[in-house]
């Protein structure tokens, strides 16, 4: 048995870190989330939008669809964010498109495997509300 604690201990310390630099990577996209996605895919969002209130609700959405890890062009969560203002169902709601800056956030995130911390990490609405035109 104490052989084994340092193995333990050794096997926790080399996954926290691992889980710091995703945390660390995935901190633009949540600002990217919460200023444009939260204040309607959130905790009050109707039942046919899917949920972006947290972690766990993303990752749900991962590898279907919605975000497919490593093709951002095949992920119906990044074509919606680069659909013009005219296209129906581009997101956010008409007049509000996101920054070139944060599609490629978005892009390279998902190229990248739209990794998650392995904690849950709660979404919050940041920034004034978007509307619909």
């Amino acid at each position: 048995m104490k052989r084994l604690l340092p193995l333990v201990l050794l096997a926790a310390c080399a996954q926290k870190p691992a889980d710091d630099a995703v945390a660390t990577a995935f901190a633009p996209v949540r600002i990217v989330l919460e200023t444009n996605c939260v204040h309607c895919h959130g905790d009050n969002r109707l039942s046919t939008m899917p949920p972006i209130n947290d972690t766990q609700a993303i990752t749900k959405l991962i590898g279907q669809h919605w975000i497919v890890p490593g093709k951002p062009e095949a992920s119906r969560f990044f074509q919606v964010v680069t659909f013009s203002d005219e296209t129906p169902g581009a997101m956010p709601p008409s007049g509000h498109a996101i920054s070139k800056k944060e599609v490629q956030i978005l892009r390279e995130w998902i190229k990248a495997g739209a990794k998650v911390p392995a904690h849950n990490v709660k979404l919050s609405p940041q920034g004034p509300l978007p509307r619909s035109i």
